[in-house]
């Protein structure tokens, strides 16, 4: 998907940069307006033959042209996500297979655990609500969750740099009950004693601050040709967030969440305390 992403954009900036139009483009190739829009956006692959076509009407160098159809090749690969298209959700798949890319992941939750920090008992007591309540995660359920655990053993093989930031509402839910959230919580107390993972929660005490009710996640990637993209889940799909100014927002926002959160220190005696308290 990163690369899909990044090659989208360069096709996109070569036609632009020829003062060309996707209809002009279109006609030249004899296909869709429609074709073009969706090659340019990402929503479709584009095929090595294609992004060949495009680049002698962009007229670009002999070695650009290797380099983008190179990448045209590894973008049409398929990713260890599209195994669970059988059973998952599209964009839950596809939100999984761009996060599995990324080399730093900025969250803020709300009300849950976030998927990489969840137990296996904790992921199945949200698939099975999310299935009952609104239909979030429909086919089986074991699909959805072995999903899940592979993502996580895949972070553990190349783990990226983590930073959440989570409302005490998020500890303090019992989601499958006092024993899940008892292992939960310890799950999370020893990630965060990792050196690649940061866990601040914002306390009940701290009242209102910024985005209190809107959870997002903001993935930055190791090649600086692919600048980070924010995204916010709903009930049957993924909002995704590229254009630059605004995912800078959300940079701005994640921050002053960290600001308004407790410390590292803080916020493991507060995870202990909610042991406690269960």
């Amino acid at each position: 998907m990163v690369r899909r992403r990044r090659l989208a954009a360069e096709l996109r900036r070569l036609r632009e940069a020829g003062g060309l139009t996707c209809d002009e483009v279109a006609q030249r190739l004899d296909c869709s307006a429609s074709k073009i829009s969706r090659i340019e956006t990402g929503r479709v692959a584009a095929s090595p033959r294609d992004v060949r076509d495009l680049l002698a009407i962009y007229g670009v160098s002999d070695e650009q042209r290797d380099s983008l159809i190179q990448l045209a090749r590894e973008a049409r690969k398929k990713g260890w996500w599209q195994g669970y298209d059988d059973g998952v959700q599209p964009h839950l798949a596809t939100y999984l297979g761009m996060e599995s890319e990324a080399s730093e992941i900025r969250q803020y939750s709300v009300a849950r655990i976030p998927i990489l920090l969840q137990t296996e008992a904790y992921a199945r007591a949200v698939v099975t609500a999310g299935r009952a309540g609104t239909g979030r995660y429909p086919g089986p359920e074991d699909r959805v969750v072995e999903m899940m655990l592979e993502r996580q053993r895949l972070a553990e093989a190349n783990p990226p740099r983590i930073w959440v930031v989570m409302d005490e509402a998020a500890l303090r839910r019992k989601v499958g009950g006092r024993e899940v959230m008892r292992v939960q919580i310890e799950h999370l107390i020893e990630l965060g004693s990792q050196k690649t993972t940061f866990l601040q929660i914002i306390p009940f005490t701290s009242g209102a601050y910024p985005a209190l009710d809107l959870p997002f996640v903001i993935l930055g990637f190791p090649d600086q040709a692919d600048p980070d993209v924010a995204a916010i889940g709903y009930p049957t799909g993924v909002l995704w967030i590229e254009d630059m100014a605004d995912v800078d927002r959300y940079n701005v926002l994640f921050r002053y969440l960290q600001a308004a959160a407790l410390s590292l220190a803080d916020s493991a005696t507060l995870m202990i305390s909610a042991l406690a308290d269960l």
